[in-house]
């Protein structure tokens, strides 16, 4: 017990330093605070939620000790929260009914489990995110046109002390970054925890404290009523007002969940390609280069995928498999 507890207090320590770095303003400290959320988010997947819980709660009183009760907040919602619940649903399990896995007689067999879905997880990674938007845009402001002259005043302070000279078309081009923020924010924000999930579950399996198979990826797929939610988010984007700015925010994030099921389709359907490896990698190298037209097709791809099956058809055409030797 004493060892769980140190793991907790181990973890909360190393998370809270990681964002706590961001104050000394070097240039390494943007990529600690994006992995903040990894020590426990590890800890979650290897020794269990509550002791991710438990190294949340120390982090988060450590960065209230030390820097106050703003940052103690900000590391429990932005941080420790999405940790703990995103590596409690990691591990949820039911067991299959009329499966048991073993052959050993020796032993009674053990229950075959049923995992949380992976394409629930991503859903809920896209909520998180919304809600994580949806709170900074409120520290901006109360409505929308007070959140729209804020972020303009910030953009234009931030162009004076660069010493560029503001004109019409600047301001164009502030008022048009302004309009896409909302989506753009919460993407960005769904990205973090995304990733540091990831990392954390080959961290864990790499090390053989995952509690649980390493899921299939390929076969990823949203709830059916996402894209209903989908829909519903971009209707309400031409509402106007801050509904608007909380719509775009969920639409963009709802769509990236669907591009990240694109990218998934694309690893079932060059399944039989000798060169996958290569086409894989290349596709990747294209992504980072050209985000957005890359994602939009992702998106569509996995739109597509939703509405006819694109998985399930070739899964179909594809010959049985040769029966074992």
């Amino acid at each position: 017990m004493i060892a769980i507890v140190a793991i907790a207090v181990a973890a909360g320590a190393a998370s809270a330093l990681m964002f706590a770095s961001i104050i000394s303003g070097a240039l390494i400290s943007l990529l600690l605070l994006y992995l903040a959320p990894l020590p426990l988010m590890v800890t979650a997947l290897g020794w269990g939620p509550r002791i991710s819980a438990i190294g949340g709660i120390v982090a988060s009183c450590l960065l209230g000790l030390l820097l106050g009760l703003g940052y103690c907040i900000a590391f429990a919602i932005m941080f420790a929260l999405p940790a703990w619940w995103l590596g409690h649903l990691a591990l949820l399990g039911r067991p299959v009914a009329n499966a048991v896995l073993g052959d050993n007689r020796a032993a009674p067999p053990t229950p075959a489990l049923e995992w949380y879905p992976t394409g629930r997880i991503l859903l809920w990674i896209a909520c998180i995110s919304v809600a994580m938007t949806a709170v900074a845009l409120l520290t901006l402001g109360s409505d929308a046109d007070s959140i729209t002259a804020t972020m303009k005043r910030g953009l234009l302070k931030l162009l004076q002390m660069n010493g560029i000279e503001t004109s019409a078309a600047t301001e164009r081009g502030i008022e048009a970054l302004i309009a896409i923020t909302p989506g753009a924010a919460a993407i960005g924000t769904m990205m973090n925890p995304l990733v540091n999930l990831w990392l954390a579950g080959k961290i864990a399996a790499t090390s053989g404290r995952l509690n649980r198979p390493w899921p299939d990826l390929r076969s990823t797929t949203l709830p059916p009523m996402t894209l209903v939610a989908l829909c519903v988010a971009i209707a309400f984007c031409f509402t106007g007002g801050l509904l608007a700015m909380f719509a775009q925010a969920a639409a963009a994030a709802l769509l990236m969940a669907y591009a990240l099921v694109g990218f998934a389709v694309v690893h079932t359907l060059t399944l039989q390609l000798r060169s996958r490896p290569l086409l894989l990698g290349f596709l990747y190298a294209i992504t980072l280069l050209f985000n957005w037209p890359l994602l939009a097709l992702m998106a569509v791809i996995g739109l597509v995928d939703a509405l006819f099956g694109l998985r399930e058809r070739f899964m179909r055409s594809r010959p049985p498999p040769l029966p074992a030797a």
